[in-house]
C-alpha cells in the first residue's frame, strides 16, 4: 500500500553537510553565538523587519511576545484569540496573566472574522492575537485601520505560513509583533526552534533579555546597560537580571540549518501554492469547501473541510483515507476548537464552544491533509481520486 505522509523530512543532505563543515571548525561553539545572529538578520531581511531574536520553538515565541506584552500591561487586560489555533496561542495569554477573549473564523481564511474582532475590542483589550492558519492570510485593511485608529497592537502568528502575504507585504511585517515555527513539519525547519520578530527597538531589547533568563548583558543597547549598572552598582554587571525571564535560546547547528534552508524557503512555498491549486481544482466542490481566500496564501497543509454536516460521508471519508495509506488530522490546525479541551474547560467553564458555529464546524466535518514540496502532480492526484471516492462509493 502506497504511503502518504503529512510531511517528509525537509532537511536535505545539503544542510547536514553545512553542519559538519561547522563542526570540523577547531572547538566550534554550539550555543547561542555568532551563527544565530547571522540566521537572525538573514531572517528580518527575508521578512522584511528590523528585529529578528532566535528561539528554541514556536510556542516559546509565542511565549515572548505574551512576556513582551505583560511588560507593557502589568495590570493584565484581553487579549482577543480565535478558538481554532495551536494551543499556545491560548495558553501563553492565560500563564502570563491576561484574559482570552474568543471569536469565531471567518470559514474563508480559517482565521478570525474581522467584524466579530472588532465588535469585541473594549477598554481592557490590550492586543489581538491572530494566528494565520496554515497558509491563509488572516489579515485585511478594516481590521488593520481599525486597530491602528484604537492603538491596539496586533501580535501575528505565522508558524504555518512562511512567505505568506497580505497587501505585498510578508505576513509577520504587519504587527507589533510577529512569531514564527521551525519544528519539522513547517515550511523550513531548524530542527526544533522559531522567532519572534518586530519593528520596535524597546521591544527587541526586551526579548533578548527575556529569551536569556532577563539578563541584563543579553542586551545589545549599551545604554540600556550602563542605566541598570548605574541603579544597581552592588550587582555584577554580568548577573543583573531585569525580568522574570526565560531560558528560550536555540543552538548554532539550529541557525547553520536554518541559513541554509533559508536560500530555498521561496522555491518551497511556491511549489506548495501549486499544489494547493491543484488540490482544490481536483476535489469534488459539490461536497468538499473550495472557495479559501488564497491570494497570498502559502500553503501549510490541505484542509478537507465538508461544505455540509454529514457523518455518514465524514466516516467514510476517514475510511478511504485509512485505506489508502493517507496521513491526516482531524479537526484542522490544533485539533479543532480549543475550548472543548481540559486546560479550559477547567478555567473557563462558562465558555460554551457552540458559541462558534463555524469553528466547531471544523472541528466536527475538517482535517488537512499533508503538502510538502517532493509532492508530486501524480500522487496529488491519487489523493484526491482517494477523496472523491468516498462520495461514490
Amino acid at each position: 500500500m502506497k504511503s502518504y505522509p503529512l510531511i517528509k523530512n525537509n532537511i536535505t543532505r545539503e544542510d547536514l553537510d553545512q553542519v559538519i563543515k561547522y563542526l570540523n571548525n577547531d572547538d566550534p561553539i554550539l550555543t547561542n553565538g555568532p551563527k544565530c545572529a547571522e540566521f537572525e538578520y538573514a531572517w528580518s531581511n527575508w521578512l522584511g523587519v528590523k528585529y529578528s531574536v532566535f528561539v528554541s520553538s514556536g510556542s516559546a515565541a509565542n511565549l515572548l511576545s505574551m512576556a513582551v506584552l505583560k511588560i507593557k500591561n502589568p495590570n493584565g487586560g484581553e487579549v482577543i484569540v480565535p478558538p481554532l489555533t495551536w494551543i499556545s496561542d491560548i495558553a501563553t495569554v492565560i500563564q502570563n496573566g491576561f484574559t482570552p477573549v474568543f471569536c469565531d473564523i471567518n470559514p474563508k481564511t480559517l482565521g478570525m472574522n474581522t467584524s466579530e474582532v472588532i465588535s469585541k475590542i473594549t477598554n481592557k483589550t490590550v492586543a489581538v492575537f491572530l494566528t494565520h492558519i496554515q497558509g491563509f492570510n488572516g489579515l485585511d485593511e478594516k481590521l488593520i485601520s481599525e486597530l491602528n485608529k484604537k492603538n491596539i497592537p496586533l501580535i501575528e502568528d505565522v508558524c504555518e505560513s512562511h512567505g505568506a502575504t497580505y497587501d505585498g507585504k510578508k505576513l509577520g511585517s504587519i504587527g507589533y509583533m510577529s512569531n514564527f515555527s521551525f519544528y519539522y513539519a513547517h515550511h523550513m525547519s531548524t530542527i526544533e526552534g522559531g522567532m519572534v520578530c518586530t519593528n520596535d527597538k524597546n521591544t527587541y531589547e526586551q526579548l533578548r533579555m527575556l529569551r536569556s533568563h532577563g539578563m541584563v548583558r543579553e542586551s545589545n543597547c549599551d545604554d540600556t546597560k550602563l542605566d541598570y549598572y548605574k541603579k544597581f552598582p552592588d550587582l555584577n554587571p554580568d548577573f543583573i537580571f531585569a525580568y522574570a525571564g526565560y531560558n528560550l535560546r536555540n543552538t548554532e547547528i539550529g541557525a547553520i540549518i536554518g541559513l541554509n534552508q533559508l536560500l530555498r524557503l521561496d522555491d518551497m512555498v511556491e511549489q506548495r501554492t501549486k499544489n494547493q491549486e491543484l488540490f482544490l481544482a481536483l476535489i469534488n466542490k459539490d461536497n468538499f469547501q473550495t472557495d479559501f481566500l488564497i491570494e497570498g496564501s502559502s500553503n501549510y497543509a490541505f484542509n478537507l473541510i465538508l461544505k455540509n454536516k454529514d457523518n455518514i460521508l465524514f466516516d467514510k471519508l476517514e475510511e478511504n483515507l485509512k485505506a489508502s495509506g493517507i496521513e491526516y488530522r482531524k479537526g484542522s490546525a490544533g485539533g479543532g476548537n480549543q475550548l472543548r479541551q481540559p486546560y479550559l474547560k477547567k478555567s473557563f467553564p462558562k465558555l460554551d464552544p457552540t458559541d462558534y458555529p463555524f469553528t466547531e464546524h471544523v472541528h466536527f466535518y475538517g482535517m488537512y491533509i499533508g503538502n510538502f514540496p517532493s509532492l508530486t502532480e501524480v500522487q496529488i492526484r491519487e489523493i484526491c481520486t482517494v477523496i472523491n471516492n468516498c462520495i461514490t462509493n
